[in-house]
Order: C-alpha cells, then structure tokens, then sequence
C-alpha cells in the first residue's frame, strides 16, 4: 500500500494564497503588576516592577524568598460563582479570569455572532494544577489509606482542565487543545491557534496559558535546579541581559488573546488590535534545561516567523519581546540568535524583557507577554528592561534599558524558548 501524499496535494494544503489572515480582537491578563489590560500596560510602561516578598506562606526555610504573586484577587469581580472557586485550582482560576476579561473585550458570543462548533479553545499550562496536588499529596502522606484525597483531585490537578472549564463558560465547541511546553506553553498555545483558523479549522480561538508555580515545592525544584535568583531585593531580582543576573524570578498569572478570522472580525466591526502574520516552531534537540550554546535552532525559529510574516529590513521597526529569563545562559544564546536571524539588522531592533517586571510565569509568560507586543504595536511604545544598569557585554543589542521609548512600529516578535528545547516565536504586524 502507497501511503505516500501526491506532491499536488502537498502544495495545496501549504498554498500561502489559501491561507487565511487572523487578527487579534481581545486581550485579557492577570499578572502581579495588573489584572486588566489597562493596568498591566500602564505598569509595564512606566517601568512598575511586581516582584515582592512572598507573605502567601512560610519561606523561613525555602532559599528563595520572592516572586510575584497576585494579590488583592477577587475571582468574582471576573465571573466566577464561589462554589466553582472552591473546586478548582488557582491556574484554572487564574486562566478563566484572563479569559472572562478577553472574551468581554472582543465581544464575541457563542451562538450569537460566531457559530459555536468554530470557537476553539486553545489554552495550555506549564505543569496545571501545582496547589492541588501538593496539597493532595500532603494529605496522603499521612495517611497512605488514601480515604482523605479529593475525589476532585485528578480533574482539577490536570492541565487541560483550564481549557475544558473555559470551554464550557463560552460555549466553544470546536477544538479543545491544552499544549504543554513548559515556558513555551502558551507563545505554542497563540501559534497553533493562528494555524488553525488560517487553514479554515476555526473561525476565533481562545488562546493562551496560566501556571501558578510560587508555592512551596514549586520554588524548592526549580531553586535546586538552579534556575532561581537567590537575590534577596525583589526590585533588583530580575535582572534579565545585566552581567550582574543569577536566575529568574518565578511569578504566577494568565493571559489569553482571541484570535479571529480577519474577515469574520470586520463584519461584525470588531477592534482589531494587530494581525498574527507568523509562527515559527523548532526544537533544540540538545539539553532538558540548558539552550542550544550555538542558539541555530532558536534562530531558526525566529527564522520561520519573520518569512511568514514577510519581513522588510528597508520599511519594517520591529519591536521583540524577548525571552530574557536573567539566566547567564539564556540571555546569552537569545542575543545570538538574534543576530543569527536578523544579521546586521539585529542592532536596529527595539528589544526588552518585560520578565524584568514581572518576573517569569512558566507557561503563561508566553501570551502574556504576546499581549504586551500587540500592545507596544498598537500604541507606538516599546516597554523598558528595567534593572539594566549593568548589560552584559555579550548581550549587546539595544534591550531598551530602563525607561520606555515611544516609536511607530510595524512588526512585533514574541519568543519563547523552553525546557526541553521547546521554541516558539510569534509575528504581529500594525494594522
């Protein structure tokens, strides 16, 4: 039997002139320095660091002893009942809140003005339901009968109960998918979803991620792993492309974008923040925790999402939401895989970690910072590094140290690069 595809068939399902174009329509975030767009934006441009003390629990015996947490969170206020609160885990929460905030803002209503089976959910999480299952194991640890677990326990632990609770909320019957690829989770959630409404399989995706990582064990692992700063002045922690950085900051929140087929967004007179022109996907193949030295599969990536996205060194300013996690190593293989795709181009590019705000938020900080680059699109402005008092010599691009710079931008890239090698890139272009 000949399984093989005819070549025509092949160039039919990869025909650019078949695809469709996807536009950006609602935004919604919960992060430590805003839990609406407004206050996020405001924050981010005005250099606001969210980083704090962790008050939340006990560090006493815990090495690091910040994050950004979000506080002062009232569930209701974004649609929740409490007996739906009490039964689920804050990265579930979290990610209906972002949700709640961007369906509103876009104004799409199943059933009204989409057709409910071509509304997708598209919304992953680096690990799901952390609080739950330490919580959990806790209790079976004294008592190894296993009489006190949650009969709740596994549906609210595992990772695609945030997309399937979303779901359910909006009446989004199509697609159902909960990526997990670590810190690249949800920047792989948006591009999967651009894919499928360009090749026709839907018609709006809700898409994005959530984690919810600073609890205990949470910071215990990734501290032994030897990714955390152990820096003790949350606002000078984060100190992403600076020589004097030590790790990242762990952080909690969500983000979501729907994205929507251009021309279903314009017949209803939907805003439309920016158009989705690129996706690039590759892989390191190379280390679980470390990036690829040499940053040619990152540049690749970033290679991929620039040709869809049709890029013009002549006519275009980019601005790029870097991954810039304040690892030695990261920051380092980012610079160069920077050079690597853009060539000379590179040292013309606005570049800044917003991680130096709001710290890193696992398998959210991809859509959440998706949303910041849309954003910077739409209002000409391109958010600062803060704490970049020191840049490393290595790291040698303009990474917007400190204050914002206001510019008309025409191309906005968001990258992502992950445990496991997992990397991802985003193209938006100004409309």
């Amino acid at each position: 039997m000949n399984f093989l595809v005819p070549l025509a068939r092949i160039k039919k399902v990869y025909d650019k002139d078949m695809e469709r174009k996807v536009a950006v329509t609602g935004l919604g975030v919960l992060s430590c320095i805003g839990q609406d767009i407004n206050t996020f934006w405001n924050n981010l441009t005005g250099g606001v660091c969210g980083i704090d003390y962790i008050t939340e629990f006990p560090t006493e015996e815990l090495p690091v002893k910040i994050g950004g947490m979000i506080r002062d969170f009232n569930p209701e206020l974004f649609g929740m009942d409490k007996p739906f609160i009490r039964k689920q885990d804050p990265f579930t929460i979290y990610a209906m809140a972002s949700a709640w905030q961007a369906m509103n803002d876009s104004g799409l209503v199943s059933g009204e003005n989409i057709d409910p089976k071509r509304l997708a959910t598209y919304v992953g999480s680096g690990i799901g339901g952390f609080t739950t299952i330490q919580r959990e194991l806790e209790k079976f640890m004294e008592d190894r009968s296993g009489k006190w677990i949650s009969p709740n326990f596994v549906p609210t632990m595992i990772s695609d109960m945030a997309g399937g609770q979303i779901a359910i909320k909006f009446g989004a019957q199509g697609s159902c998918i909960d990526i997990v690829t670590a810190c690249a989770t949800s920047t792989h959630s948006i591009g999967e979803a651009f894919r499928a409404i360009q090749h026709g399989y839907a018609d709006a995706v809700i898409a994005g991620g959530a984690d919810r990582c600073t609890i205990p064990i949470g910071i215990a692992g990734f501290a032994n792993a030897k990714a955390l700063t152990r820096s003790e002045d949350p606002k000078y922690a984060s100190l992403p492309f600076n020589a004097n950085r030590s790790g990242f900051v762990m952080a909690d929140g969500s983000a979501v974008l729907i994205l929507e087929e251009f021309e279903h967004a314009k017949a209803r007179g939907a805003h439309i923040y920016a158009e989705v022109v690129g996706y690039g996907s590759t892989c390191d193949a190379y280390h679980a925790t470390a990036p690829r030295p040499d940053a040619t599969t990152q540049a690749e990536c970033i290679k991929i999402a620039l040709e869809q996205a049709g890029f013009n060194p002549a006519s275009d300013n980019v601005y790029i939401n870097a991954h810039g996690t304040g690892t030695h190593l990261n920051d380092i293989a980012e610079t160069l895989a920077y050079k690597e795709a853009f060539g000379d181009y590179a040292y013309k590019c606005h570049i800044s970690s917003t991680k130096s705000m709001h710290g890193h938020m696992f398998g959210a900080t991809g859509a959440v910072e998706a949303a910041a680059t849309v954003l910077a699109l739409q209002e000409g402005i391109v958010p600062p590094t803060i704490n970049l008092d020191c840049p490393d010599p290595e790291c040698d691009l303009d990474y917007t140290p400190n204050k914002a710079v206001k510019t008309e931008l025409t191309l906005g890239l968001s990258d992502s690069f992950g445990f496991g090698g997992h990397n991802a890139c985003l193209a938006f272009r100004k409309v």
